[in-house]
Parts: structure tokens; C-alpha cells; sequence
């Protein structure tokens, strides 16, 4: 399940200060293309609805092999792959995409409700550039994206 800390609608702090990371991300995000791999509905559905009000488009994949077709017709600009996952997991998608010529520069984050250092360590040897650790906030997912999208 996806947690969201979410304070009002300047963000944080005191009236009239704005929230930097959701401001500059909304700037960042709008028009960019995110696909949100997990076998979990709520997920899903959570990732799509907070990123959508960013200016995102989002597509969604309920597991590796949906992913990989809807990568080629999508060509997303970032991917949220979660681990754990039933016929092909999140380390073995990520390995594909990375291996793929054309998706390579693609950049990978990795959601796990593990935070265990073997899981974050496994991310990186296949490729991936961020680890996030579920339940995460919105400022988390925002913010991981503004990362990537910057680079």
C-alpha cells in the first residue's frame, strides 16, 4: 500500500512557502511519459492518480511481460518496475529493458516493500537507477522522478 503524506495544497511548511520539490517537479514532470509496472491494483492506481495531477502520462503494466509490449508502443520516458512480481520479476524486466539497445538509457526505478541492502545492490547489478521502498510518499515518487527527468 502507498502512503502519501500529503499537506494541504501549498505543500509544506508555513502558510505562503511553497513546497520546492512539488513545484519544480510538476514543472519537470508535465508531458513526460511513465510507465508503473506492479501487480498490485492499488499501486497502480495510486502511481497513476498522483502522477496524472503532475502532467504525466501514465501508462500501467501488471507484470514484466505486459511491460515489455507497452514499452515498445509507449516508449515511456521513465519506468517503475515493482520486484516482486508473478511470472517475470521486476530484476529479470529491468535486465530486458536495459539489454535492449533501444531502451537502455531508459532509466529503471525499482519498488520493493524490501529494504534490505542484497535488494538495493541487486536493482544496481541489472541496471536500475533509484531504489524506492514501498509504502512511499508522494514527495518520494515525485521526487525520484525529478531526479531522472533532469538528467
Amino acid at each position: 500500500m502507498v502512503m502519501l503524506k500529503v499537506n494541504g495544497a501549498g505543500g509544506v511548511g508555513a502558510p505562503g512557502l511553497e513546497n520546492p520539490v512539488t513545484n519544480d517537479a510538476a514543472t519537470a514532470l508535465h508531458g513526460l511519459k511513465v510507465l508503473v509496472i506492479d501487480d498490485s491494483k492499488t499501486i497502480r492506481r495510486t502511481a497513476e492518480t498522483l502522477l496524472t495531477k503532475e502532467g504525466c502520462t501514465v501508462y500501467t503494466a501488471v507484470d514484466g511481460f505486459d511491460a515489455l509490449a507497452k514499452i515498445a508502443d509507449y516508449r515511456p520516458d521513465i519506468i517503475f518496475v515493482d520486484i516482486m512480481m508473478p511470472r517475470l520479476d521486476g530484476y529479470q524486466t529491468c535486465s530486458l529493458i536495459k539489454h535492449n539497445r533501444t531502451f537502455r538509457d531508459t532509466p529503471v526505478i525499482m519498488l520493493s516493500s524490501k529494504d534490505g541492502l542484497f535488494d538495493r545492490a541487486r536493482g544496481r547489478i541489472v541496471g536500475s537507477e533509484h531504489y524506492l521502498t514501498k509504502p512511499f510518499t508522494k514527495d518520494e515518487l515525485l521526487g525520484a522522478i525529478t531526479l531522472k527527468a533532469a538528467r
